[in-house]
């Protein structure tokens, strides 16, 4: 799931530990977008419109 909405294996980040805190980010906005559940979309595309729209992306982060 993470490789299709966050197209986690194109990541860049290798030094330090920056890919472990990338990953755990990414884990928790995942988790964050399925619980959202007004909108009847993709996780790409939730994601997508909460980048486009802060009102939505106050929402899903429970405002």
């Amino acid at each position: 799931m993470l490789d299709i909405a966050f197209r986690e294996d194109e990541a860049r980040a290798r030094k330090g530990h920056a890919a472990e805190n990338l990953a755990t980010v990414r884990s928790i906005a995942l988790n964050l977008l399925k619980q959202e559940t007004s909108s009847k979309r993709g996780i790409k595309t939730k994601r997508l419109r909460a980048g486009w729209d802060h009102r939505y992306l106050l929402k899903i982060l429970g405002d």
